[in-house]
């Protein structure tokens, strides 16, 4: 079955120490994969991807892929009020992988990284994604973007900008909706069990938590309506 292994990388802290601009914006990145293969995919690899690479190299793990939750640039690279990010397309230079997303953010994250449509694997909801013998599921949870989507291994649950642990993802930039996010938390989401832990995009409101004390303590993840 293989060992799921995890890492949680705070930018500011653990990569792009010293970037006063990454450290306010807050973001986590994140080494998913099999601890026994020592093989590992990279999750919104951006703001400093030679070093979430020494990382994985520190430990002992090949990269041999990248899943990206959304297109906006503190996640993936780009250009954003007026700053540079490094992303996908940084890591594509370093440690060429492919990179997997929903179907429905393949255009975004062209657009925004500068990568090809070949370099990128459209995936629907539902599928599943391998490393080692580890299966990551992509589930699609729109409302930040069209194609947002989160990431469940296991018993967690890799949120990106869909779910923090204090509020959701905005739904007033470009491509936002705020029915589909309002669909999202309250029936994509709501099937998932409170013992799967939640590992958000951005640390707002702490780190990772169970889903149940995310519903408990959330106001914008009520429990299913019964």
């Amino acid at each position: 079955m293989g060992s799921f292994y995890i890492k949680q990388l705070l930018v500011g802290r653990d990569v792009a120490v010293g970037d006063q601009i990454a450290t306010g914006m807050q973001n986590f990145v994140y080494l998913v994969g099999d601890g026994d293969a020592k093989e590992c995919l990279i999750i919104d690899p951006a703001w400093d991807v030679a070093g979430v690479l020494g990382i994985a190299q520190a430990e002992g793990f090949r990269v041999v892929g990248a899943l990206a939750t959304h297109y906006h640039p503190d996640h993936i690279g780009g250009s954003m009020f007026g700053f540079s990010v490094e992303g996908l397309a940084k890591l594509q230079e370093l440690a060429p992988c492919p990179v997997h997303a929903h179907r429905l953010e393949a255009d975004g994250i062209a657009q925004v990284t500068g990568l090809s449509k070949s370099d990128l694997t459209a995936h629907d909801s539902g599928d599943k994604i391998t490393v080692g013998e580890v299966e990551i599921e992509l589930l699609h949870t729109p409302g930040h973007t069209p194609g947002s989507s989160c990431f469940r291994v296991k018993e967690a649950l890799l949120a990106g900008d869909t779910l923090f642990l204090q509020g959701c993802g905005r739904v007033d930039l470009p491509g936002g909706d705020p029915e589909e996010m309002r669909r999202t938390l309250t029936q994509r989401l709501a099937t998932l069990s409170d013992g799967i832990v939640l590992y958000p995009g951005h640390a707002y409101g702490g780190q990772s938590a169970p889903l149940g004390e995310v519903r408990r303590t959330n106001p914008s993840f009520p429990p299913p309506t019964r």
